[in-house]
């Protein structure tokens, strides 16, 4: 082999060795369990829901008789935390979900569901013999995760709707968990664009008038029903004035529609984009216009704005607005907690006297759904392979194992095995945040 085979041969193993299996991984105050976390975003595939699964180290001397729970927890706060007082909440707990994970029950489904990939390798990684498989799975109607953009000077948790999952310790499942014996992750679920967007968006208004033989005619139309966070969006007017009145300019906006299906539906309306235009105008009788407009609703021009629904938050790091919730299930509305809709708007001013023509256009606003996940695919190379070692570097950087950009913290095989909640799986730049956001977070919660 040349010098420079082996150099490249080097440079693909160290690449390799990077692109290794990412987990969350959060232990309590007193280091005396730890939860393994594959991923924090779970997505809603319509008919179900990716699973939550994962790992919990215990330390068996410390619990004694004691046991250890898990449950996940989707809520929708209307209220700063601030102002919770006399026992009184400003939250409303839309799903719950329990389970006993140490020790583990014989009759459980969870005991007797086989292991996911990422469980086998975890398990045997933290020496198995404390390290306890959880799994829990959420309906299809249950909300996603959204939040309220707070106002300025706002502090503490966002209004909004949030999933929580928690491992503590108790002797029975309703004790109220302790912070020195119990871990808190933030967890998102999510849903993707459809593979199959709807038809494409058009509508025809007129207006008549007074004193007027013909009427106003106004057709508009999108280039497309589904788009993506950050793209264009095109809007076809054509107006054609047989009346006697004259157009003086026209409006085209981005609405954003949040219904909040607390006790009571009320809906807010917040404009995301707007142009304004008397380019062609005034347009006289007998007179015709056709014209594209192009709209581009960003959470980074309006970040000012109160209220405004966006994607749900994992860190202090920026989000997107809200993707548009699709409802499979009207009778299931109530369940949604925050229902987001998306219209553009496209109104005609014709003076104060003569008033004004409009028409809206719903349109669906998501992201794509990424490339599937092979992380729970076994390959041949991991269940042919002989050596111990070589098994485990197979595990770690074989091309079925593709890391995913949210996961923060990394198996590294290449270190000596450890069960210590203290230990380190990884040491690069985005482990390091990844603590530091969670201290901050804590102090966040102490504080308030």
């Amino acid at each position: 082999m040349t010098p420079g085979e082996e150099a490249a041969g080097w440079e693909m193993s160290s690449a390799s060795k990077k692109q290794g299996t990412r987990v969350f991984k959060k232990g309590s105050p007193n280091g005396k369990i730890t939860v393994y976390l594959g991923k924090r975003d779970f997505v809603d595939h319509v008919t179900h829901v990716d699973p939550i699964d994962g790992v919990v180290l215990v330390e068996p001397e410390y619990l004694k008789d004691r046991k250890v729970y898990g449950h996940v927890l989707a809520a929708f706060r209307y209220g700063r935390e601030d102002l919770d007082v006399l026992g009184l909440t400003f939250r409303k707990d839309l799903y719950l979900a329990s389970s006993q994970i140490f020790p583990p029950l014989e009759n459980d489904l969870t005991t007797k569901r086989p292991l996911t990939r990422l469980q086998e390798r975890l398990i045997k990684k933290l020496g198995g013999d404390n390290a306890y498989p959880f799994f829990f799975e959420l309906p299809p109607h249950c909300p996603a995760s959204v939040t309220l953009q707070p106002a300025p000077g706002d502090t503490g948790k966002p209004c909004g709707i949030d999933y929580e999952m928690k491992a503590y310790v108790g002797d029975t499942v309703d004790d109220k968990p302790h912070k020195r014996n119990s871990v808190r992750l933030a967890i998102r679920k999510v849903m993707y664009a459809p593979s199959k967007p709807g038809d494409q968006p058009s509508v025809e208004v007129s207006k008549e008038f007074m004193m007027s033989p013909n009427k106003l005619h106004l057709e508009c139309s999108l280039d497309k029903e589904l788009y993506y966070h950050g793209e264009t969006i095109s809007v076809n007017v054509h107006i054609q004035n047989n009346s006697n009145k004259a157009v003086k300019k026209i409006k085209v906006s981005v609405r954003q529609f949040a219904d909040i299906c607390l006790f009571s539906t009320a809906q807010y309306k917040c404009t995301v984009d707007e142009k304004e235009s008397e380019d062609g105008f005034p347009l006289g009788s007998g007179s015709t216009l056709s014209k594209v407009y192009e709209l581009k609703p960003l959470l980074s021009n309006n970040k000012d704005k109160w209220g405004l629904a966006l994607d749900g938050q994992l860190k202090h790091e920026d989000t997107n607005l809200a993707s548009s919730t699709l409802i499979h299930d009207p009778t299931q509305k109530e369940n949604l907690g925050i229902i987001v809709q998306y219209k553009v708007k496209v109104k005609l001013y014709l003076g104060p006297l003569a008033g004004e023509l409009a028409a809206e256009l719903p349109f669906t606003l998501m992201h794509p759904k990424p490339e599937p996940e092979p992380e729970r695919k076994v390959s041949v190379s991991d269940k042919k392979s002989s050596s111990p070692n070589h098994n485990s570097e197979e595990e770690v950087t074989g091309p079925n194992d593709v890391p995913v950009d949210t996961n923060l913290i990394q198996l590294d095989t290449d270190d000596a095995l450890a069960t210590s909640t203290n230990a380190t799986y990884a040491d690069n730049d985005d482990d390091i945040i990844f603590e530091d956001f969670a201290r901050l977070r804590l102090k966040g919660e102490t504080e308030a």
